[in-house]
């Protein structure tokens, strides 16, 4: 009986150039795309998407016709994320970069790669910083990658001030704001948290053509107003006139924890003070610690 055969390998590194030289090759290619905004076409081969990739496989199933076919639509992807799907596709490596890869993330959560997913978010844990947290905030909250928006709050508490001026923090979807509002380690004042929260109400309200307060209506029932000093909290009325935002009852709920003096006539958490919380005289009677 002839003994079992011994699978051996060749060096990994040149397979995975001279495939690597096939992406956007459009030498025996035999599917085009047109992709992203910009429309740019990318040229593929069908056996090795499809024999990598399910999305792709339901997406080339039909055979194409007599003729030249015509290009596949993919208007959703940049172009620039989806060579970095290729590549990885072709190769299984990507090269990924600080201004693309919650772009690459995206598709590779869409297009159902776990592996090139779990890369992603490795190097978005890596690479975070002030300018890309809020943005891959956003994604987490809109694909449910749990493990990343947690790390994403984690980071803001961390860094609350900064983040709080940056364009990414004006951008949030409600969804993805609450997770920070209800955080009771932001480390940031809640006077600076209401204007804040304020101004990004502006931005979203002018974008989406909604009333102000409409839009922040999710937002603001988390904002700790009874950690306001008196004087403070009569400049927020003032302003609230002017310019609603916040739901008149939530003021006076407010005013009922300094009429009182007891902090657990608020509903939930909205007397607990938050780790950059500057002190106030009235918080001696909120009797309700730092967590």
């Amino acid at each position: 009986m002839e003994a079992p055969g011994l699978v051996v390998h060749g060096e990994p590194a040149p397979f995975s150039t001279a495939l690597g030289s096939l992406v956007n090759n459009p030498r025996f290619s035999d599917v085009r795309f047109v992709v992203g905004q910009e429309q740019r076409e990318v040229f593929a081969h069908r056996c090795l998407l499809t024999c990598r990739c399910n999305f792709f496989q339901r997406l080339l199933s039909t055979e194409p016709g007599p003729g030249a076919p015509g290009p596949v639509v993919l208007s959703t992807v940049p172009a620039e994320a989806f060579l970095a799907v290729l590549h990885f596709l072709y190769t299984n490596s990507v090269k990924l970069y600080h201004h693309s890869v919650l772009e690459v993330l995206t598709a590779a959560v869409e297009y159902g790669l776990e592996e090139l997913r779990e890369l992603c978010l490795e190097f978005v844990v890596k690479v975070l910083d002030v300018e890309l947290v809020c943005e891959a905030l956003q994604v987490a909250v809109t694909l449910g990658l749990r493990p990343l928006q947690e790390r994403c709050v984690t980071f803001i508490e961390a860094h609350s001030q900064e983040v709080l001026r940056t364009r990414g923090f004006l951008e949030l979807s409600a969804a993805a704001l609450l997770p920070l509002l209800r955080s009771d380690k932001l480390g940031v004042d809640e006077a600076e948290l209401i204007r804040a929260a304020r101004s990004w109400a502006r931005v979203g309200a002018a974008v989406l053509e909604r009333p102000v307060a409409e839009l922040a209506a999710p937002v603001v029932r988390e904002l700790r107003l009874a950690l306001l000093a008196p004087a403070e909290l009569r400049a927020l009325e003032e302003q609230n006139r002017r310019e609603p935002l916040i739901p008149v009852e939530q003021i006076v709920e407010a005013w009922r924890c300094h009429a009182l003096r007891r902090g657990d006539v608020a509903r939930g958490a909205l007397c607990r003070r938050r780790r950059g919380t500057l002190p106030r005289e009235h918080h001696r009677f909120l009797d309700l610690p730092f967590q």
